[in-house]
């Protein structure tokens, strides 16, 4: 049984002063929220500055935080926001899709896998990059962040059927893209 505090009460704590707490927060969804942003921006200086922006305004927010919502709905609608304005501060200094850092090849597997793998990997980046931003947005928060539809649904102010329509769409575009059938509806 796991007897750690939920998110919830871990902002609750910070909001009281509790430091540490704040600490515990940060290591549970640092990796996650980074990789998110990674991926929504496709650049890795972007995804550092929006990210750095994010934890800054949960820092702010900590004195008016209320537990209306799981704290990954609230981190994410607020890393959500926070990529949405750093678009419009910069929106001509856009860059191009980048390689996943997390990515390391396995030293024991053939070249040909390997190359096989990497064409992969591109095609999905560039399918996922020609995506509508709606449906990017809520295939990388239920994939990479591992939001519900309704958590979705609420960070990007649309309801749970639009939400898992365009999740649908981008599910079924991206396995098109690297030659899977589509899911049937």
């Amino acid at each position: 049984m796991d007897a750690s505090p939920d998110d919830g009460a871990l902002m609750l704590r910070y909001k009281d002063g509790d430091v540490a707490a704040f600490e515990v927060l940060y290591r549970r969804h640092n990796d996650a929220l980074y990789r998110y942003l990674l991926r929504l921006s496709r650049h890795p200086d972007t995804a550092e500055d929006v990210f750095q922006d994010v934890w800054g305004k949960i820092i702010k927010a900590r004195t008016n935080y209320q537990p209306t919502a799981k704290f990954s709905t609230f981190l994410y609608r607020v890393a959500h926001n926070c990529f949405i304005d750093h678009i419009r501060r910069n929106k001509r200094h856009m860059h191009a899709v980048v390689a996943d850092p997390d990515q390391q090849p396995d030293p024991g597997e053939a070249p040909e896998a390997l190359t096989e793998r990497a064409l992969a990997r591109r095609r999905l980046l560039a399918a996922l990059d020609e995506l509508p931003e709606e449906q990017r947005d809520v295939f990388l928060l239920y994939e990479e962040a591992g939001l519900s539809l309704d958590e979705i649904a609420s960070i990007t102010d649309c309801n749970r059927e639009t939400a898992k329509s365009r999740l649908r769409y981008a599910n079924n575009k991206l396995r098109a893209a690297i030659g899977e059938p589509a899911e049937e509806s």
